[in-house]
């Protein structure tokens, strides 16, 4: 028997249960999946969270099929923050990675991006289509001009990920207006590789799906990568200014089908 399809709804976390049905997937993903850790995980409970989470907006991707009294009602996530609150918050959560300084200067609406996830079993299908669906109205609603956010590669070992990086450098760097710089505690430099040794196939074919999302919509990088140790992951940033997404990804954006 074939099984049923998602029945999905998109929509701001509203209750207890939403946030932690947040927390609960985000605790699947990063801590079970990809081993990382942080100073307020709770592993009993098995939620994923920190200091930034009361200060922001989570998105959610709901399979109304499933158990919400169990916490496993969602299935995608997406964590904002409009730049209008990141003082209240005591900041953007990238700041802790990347000199922002020059978005903040920039005097231009702003709006962070993280913790976004997809459960195992929903990736390769739809799920990330409904999660970009919602941010575009988000991003309508509010306004917003130039979208940022870390997106991780999995493992530390920049070498490894020579490849992608150098791509993502060589070919997708942001201009200077737009491009924040790794914190140099951690930071790794992604040019790793010269342009004639990138190969541009094994390149696209090691960058994680959000990542290409990224591209697809007109995104860059910023300079440099950050090593997330705590996380187990290799972080670049992604920098999209919504005045430069080509007019067919702007067409499927903004009419809310991507």
């Amino acid at each position: 028997m074939t099984p049923a399809a998602p029945q999905f709804t998109i929509r701001l976390a509203k209750t207890e249960q939403d946030l932690l049905g947040a927390q609960r997937l985000r605790y699947e993903i990063f801590v079970e999946e990809l081993k990382g850790d942080g100073d307020l995980v709770d592993h009993e409970q098995r939620l994923e969270r920190d200091r930034h989470d009361p200060h922001y907006d989570h998105m959610i991707l709901v399979d109304s099929r499933r158990d919400a009294a169990a916490l496993d009602h969602v299935v995608g996530v997406y964590r904002l923050l409009p730049g209008a609150r990141a003082e209240a918050a005591g900041g953007f959560y990238c700041a802790g990675e990347y000199d922002l300084s020059v978005l903040e200067r920039s005097g231009r609406r702003l709006l962070e991006l993280g913790r976004s996830c997809v459960r195992a079993e929903y990736r390769g299908g739809t799920a990330l289509y409904h999660l970009w669906n919602g941010l575009g109205r988000y991003v309508l609603e509010h306004d917003i001009e130039v979208l940022f956010g870390v997106a991780s590669f999995h493992g530390t070992d920049v070498q490894a990920l020579a490849q992608p990086l150098s791509f993502l450098h060589h070919s997708h760097l942001a201009p200077p207006e737009l491009r924040v710089r790794a914190l140099t505690e951690n930071a790794a430099p992604m040019d790793i590789l010269p342009p004639d040794q990138v190969d541009r196939l094994a390149a696209v074919r090691d960058i994680p799906a959000l990542i290409k999302g990224y591209l697809r919509m007109g995104g860059c990088v910023g300079e440099g990568a950050y090593i997330d140790r705590p996380f187990n992951t290799t972080d670049v940033c992604l920098v999209m200014d919504t005045a430069h997404i080509p007019d067919k990804q702007r067409a499927l954006y903004a009419s809310g089908r991507a």
